[in-house]
C-alpha cells in the first residue's frame, strides 16, 4: 500500500479578532498519495483555498487559529511548526500556484529576479548558473521565447505568460506536492486548455502530486484522480473521479454537476425588428506617432466589423482576450470613438449631438464584468439602480421611482427589502443582478453584457445565465453577448460571431458554429472550450 505524501485530518480554521470569531473551515480530513491529483471544489467562499493556505501555514496567524486538526507532511506535522522546518518545505518541497499571477508577481522585479529567488533560497547557485536554471525552467513551461527577454516585468507580459512564469517559480525546487489554486480562472479558453495541459506534463514529468483547487466541473472531470467537495468549510462528499461524476450522493454535488451550462434550443424570427445594425464599424488606436506628433501607425482593435441584431435575440461575441470584444461593445454605444455604421432602433449612432445621444442610450444599456467595481460603494442600492431615472426620467416623483426600483429588483428576483442596503454587503451573484436590475429600470430594446457571468461561480452562472433567458423572453431584449466562455455562450447565443485580433473571421446561427465550425481558430477555440482532451 502507497504511503500518503500529505495527510489532512479533523482540520479546522477559525479567524478571529477583538469582537467576533469565524470558522471558516470544520474537521476537514483528506489524504494525497505521491504522484496522486486530488480536486477540491466548491463555490467562493466554501474554504477551499483557506484549507490550501492552511497547509503551507500561509494564514494571518494568530488572527487565524486552528481548533483542531493535523497536517502531516511525509510524517512531518505542519501545524505549529518552527519556521525553519516550514521554510525548508515551503518552495522546496511543497509549492502554490496562486490564482491571479499579476497580483501575486511583484511588479518592480523582473522575471528572472523572481524565478532567480525562488531557487537560491533552497540551492546554492552562483548568478550565471542561475540564470541558466531559470533558462530551463521557461523552456520546461513552454516560455523558450522568454529566455532572452529575462528582464522583462509581470506587466509586460500576456495572462498566459504570467501564469506560466508563476508555474516556473513553483516547480523551480522540484517540490513533490504542487498546489494549484484556481489556476486558470481568469485566462482564455485556449490559454486555459494549454496551462491545463502543461501542469499535467509537468505533474508527470517531475513526478508529483497536485492539489487542484477549481469550481470549474469539467477541468475537475479530466483532471484529478479524487474529488472533496466542500461547502460552508466542510467536505460534505470525496470519492474517485469517476464514481463521484456518474453517482453523485449529496445533493450539494448534484446541485453542482446539475448547475454546468447546458445547450438549449434558441428559436430565431427572422421577422423580428432589428434593433442594433453595425456596418464597416473601425476603431483604431494610434501606435506610433512622427515628430510632430501625428499619427503613422495604427493598432486596428476592430477592423471592419459587420452583424446586425434582432429583438428577442442574443448575439454572442466570442474570442480569446485582445481580439477586440470588449472594444465593438463600447464603441457601439459610443464610449470609444469609431468609424463605420451603428444604428440603435433606426437612429444612426455615430453623427448624432450630445442630447440626441443621451436620449438614445435609454435604449442600450451596458452590464459590465466585474459588479463590485462598477457599482459605486459610496450609493445603497436603490440610490444606484435609480442613476438612470434620474438622467433621463427627471420628472417622476420620489414615489414613482420608488415603485420603478422595486420592480427592477424584483425582476430580478432580489428582495427589494435590501434596498438600502450597500454593495459588499451582497454576494458576487447577487452584485450582478444588481447590475442587471440597473440597466433593466429603463426599459432598454438593447443590452450588451460584457463577461457578465466570468467572475462567478458555475451554480450562480447557471442561475444568472437563467435569469437573462427570462428577462429577455418577458420583454423582447436584444442581447450582444461578449464572453469567453463559449459553454455559457451555447446555452443563451442564437447567433455566434468570433473575432481574432479586430476582426470576424466567423459568424452564424449559434447551433452550426458550434456543431460544425469553417475556420480552424473557431475550431481550436471550441476543442478548448467543449470538448478539453482528457488529462489522463
Amino acid at each position: 500500500m502507497t504511503k500518503n505524501l500529505l495527510t489532512v485530518s479533523d482540520l479546522s480554521v477559525r479567524f478571529q479578532d477583538k469582537k467576533n470569531s469565524f470558522d471558516a473551515v470544520k474537521y476537514v480530513s483528506f489524504d494525497i498519495a505521491p504522484k496522486e491529483t486530488l480536486a477540491l471544489v466548491g463555490e467562493s467562499g466554501s474554504g477551499k483555498s483557506v484549507t490550501a493556505l492552511s497547509l503551507m501555514q500561509l494564514l494571518p496567524y494568530p488572527l487565524a487559529s486552528h481548533p483542531s486538526g493535523s497536517i502531516r507532511f511525509e510524517d512531518q506535522e505542519l501545524i505549529n511548526a518552527p519556521q525553519h522546518v516550514l521554510q525548508k518545505i515551503r518552495g522546496r518541497k511543497m509549492s502554490m500556484i496562486f490564482q491571479e499571477p499579476l497580483t501575486s508577481l511583484n511588479p518592480l522585479h523582473t522575471i528572472e529576479r523572481q524565478i532567480s529567488e525562488v531557487i537560491m533560497l533552497h540551492q546554492s547557485l552562483h548568478r550565471e548558473a542561475c540564470r541558466e536554471e531559470c533558462k530551463k525552467l521557461l523552456d520546461l513551461v513552454g516560455l523558450s521565447q522568454m529566455k532572452d527577454r529575462l528582464e522583462s516585468y509581470p506587466h509586460q507580459l500576456s495572462g498566459g505568460q504570467r501564469q506560466r512564469v508563476m508555474i516556473a517559480m513553483s516547480i523551480a525546487n522540484n517540490p513533490q506536492l504542487l498546489i494549484a489554486d484556481e489556476p486558470t480562472t481568469a485566462l482564455d479558453v485556449t490559454i486555459q486548455a494549454q496551462i491545463l495541459e502543461l501542469l499535467h506534463d509537468l505533474k508527470n514529468r517531475l513526478n508529483m502530486a497536485l492539489l487542484l483547487i477549481t469550481h470549474d466541473l469539467k477541468i475537475v472531470e479530466k483532471m484529478a484522480d479524487k474529488v472533496c467537495v466542500m461547502q460552508k468549510g466542510e467536505i460534505v462528499e470525496q470519492a474517485a473521479t469517476r464514481a463521484l461524476f456518474q453517482t453523485p450522493h449529496h445533493s450539494y454535488t448534484q446541485m453542482l454537476l446539475a448547475a454546468q451550462p447546458k445547450p438549449r434550443a434558441r428559436d430565431v424570427n427572422p421577422a423580428a425588428t432589428t434593433i442594433l445594425k453595425a456596418d464597416n464599424v473601425k476603431v483604431y488606436f494610434p501606435s506610433k506617432k512622427n515628430w510632430l506628433g501625428q499619427p503613422t501607425d495604427f493598432l486596428k482593435a476592430v477592423d471592419d466589423v459587420s452583424f446586425e441584431l434582432k429583438a428577442g435575440q442574443t448575439l454572442g461575441v466570442v474570442g480569446e482576450s485582445g481580439s477586440g470584444k470588449t472594444t465593438l461593445g463600447l464603441a457601439i454605444l459610443k464610449l470609444l470613438p469609431a468609424q463605420g455604421v451603428i444604428q440603435i432602433d433606426g437612429q444612426t449612432l455615430l453623427k448624432m449631438d450630445k442630447s440626441s445621444l443621451r436620449r438614445l442610450r435609454a435604449k442600450a444599456q451596458i452590464v459590465f464584468q466585474d459588479p463590485f467595481g462598477s457599482l459605486s460603494p459610496r450609493l445603497s442600492i436603490a440610490q444606484i439602480i435609480r442613476e438612470g431615472l434620474d438622467v433621463h426620467e427627471p420628472n417622476l416623483s420620489e414615489k414613482h421611482r420608488d415603485e420603478r426600483v422595486i420592480e427592477a429588483l424584483e425582476s430580478v428576483r432580489l428582495d427589494p427589502n435590501t434596498r438600502h442596503r450597500y454593495p459588499h454587503e451582497f454576494s458576487g451573484g447577487q452584485r450582478q443582478r444588481i447590475a442587471i436590475a440597473r440597466a433593466l429600470i429603463l426599459k432598454p430594446k438593447l443590452m450588451i453584457l460584457d463577461e457578465p457571468t466570468s467572475a462567478l461561480d458555475v451554480s450562480v452562472q447557471a442561475q444568472i445565465v437563467d435569469l437573462l433567458s427570462e428577462i429577455q423572453d418577458k420583454h423582447n431584449l436584444a442581447y450582444l453577448f461578449i464572453s469567453h466562455d463559449l459553454r455559457v455562450v451555447r446555452s443563451l447565443a442564437h447567433h455566434v460571431m468570433v473575432m481574432k485580433n479586430g476582426k470576424v473571421v466567423e459568424q452564424g446561427v449559434a447551433a452550426k458554429i458550434f456543431d460544425a465550425p469553417q475556420t480552424d481558430y473557431t475550431r481550436t477555440l471550441m476543442n478548448a472550450a467543449l470538448h478539453l482532451k482528457s488529462q489522463s
